[in-house]
């Protein structure tokens, strides 16, 4: 399956995303220590862990909305801090939980102003910057929307936007913050074969989820985050394991493969409950 960005070259090359020795703070309390792990181009990498343990603040510190409180974020050889916004912002996608949006713009503007990285500092989108917009909503099955006020979509509609806007910016790197948080099995499915597809054009994906079955197959390799810090990171096999599940989420859980031989983690109901969880 070919994705709506296949078709065209990026901007610049595709370049390995590096947190180095990253600390991570939000209101002068630090979550995370010494984070050091790369995403290099052609690979899908997962973030898990627990709520509030951190992962939001690091994609947030990657797209250098956020200042690390120690280390630094490279990508390439270049701090993303150093980096001019513009710049920046042709190399790297940053696709958010959600989004408020305070005006009812059209589904169909939002989706163009992930082109205004490319555009001149004056002037109006191009022909081909539409034909881009345009097939990203086809791709993703909501191109029916592209005259519909974004305020009035539900939280899937409004997710598969920002993830065709992020298409659309043609990056080097997409972080996605739980892109199928709001949507269904279907929908999930087609997005993650999206990120696929990206990756397979030899460029990097990190992205943070709560499905780790799902994770599991969409991911070449996964960074468990825990208090503090790092659990585990490599193949979904050696790190989705009860051991580091337990430590991650202080919860027992059964991982088996499934009928395709992919990774299924389920959580063990009758113990958490025993535990009063």
């Amino acid at each position: 399956m070919s994705s709506p960005v296949d078709s065209h070259a990026t901007s610049s090359p595709s370049e390995r995303l590096r947190f180095e020795f990253v600390t991570a703070q939000v209101g002068g309390e630090t979550l995370l220590e010494g984070i050091d792990f790369e995403v290099r181009p052609g690979e899908v990498v997962g973030l898990i862990g627990r709520n509030g343990v951190g992962k939001t603040t690091l994609l947030r510190i990657a797209s250098a909305a956020l200042a690390p409180g120690a280390g630094r974020v490279l990508l390439g050889e270049v701090a993303v801090a150093d980096m001019p916004r513009r710049s920046l912002a042709r190399q790297i996608a940053l696709v958010p939980q959600d989004l408020h949006v305070p005006f009812p713009f059209r589904v169909g503007e939002l989706v163009l102003m992930g082109r205004a990285p490319h555009q001149p500092l004056v002037g109006l989108e191009s022909e081909h910057d539409i034909e881009l917009a345009l097939a990203a909503l086809e791709r993703l099955g909501i191109d029916h929307l592209v005259d519909r006020d974004i305020t009035t979509l539900s939280g899937g509609e409004r997710q598969l936007v920002l993830f065709a806007r992020a298409l659309v910016q043609d990056p080097g790197v997409l972080l996605l913050d739980e892109p199928t948080a709001f949507l269904d099995l279907k929908h999930r499915v087609e997005v993650l074969r999206e990120v696929r597809a990206f990756a397979r054009c030899g460029r990097a994906a990190l992205i943070v989820s709560h499905d780790l079955s799902l994770a599991a197959r969409s991911c070449d390799r996964v960074v468990l985050l825990g208090e503090g810090g790092v659990v585990a990171e490599g193949a979904p096999e050696s790190v989705l394991t009860p051991e580091n599940l337990r430590l991650a989420f202080e919860i027992e859980v059964h991982s088996f493969a499934g009928p395709d031989n992919k990774l299924v983690v389920v959580p063990n109901l009758d113990e958490s409950f025993e535990n009063g969880e």
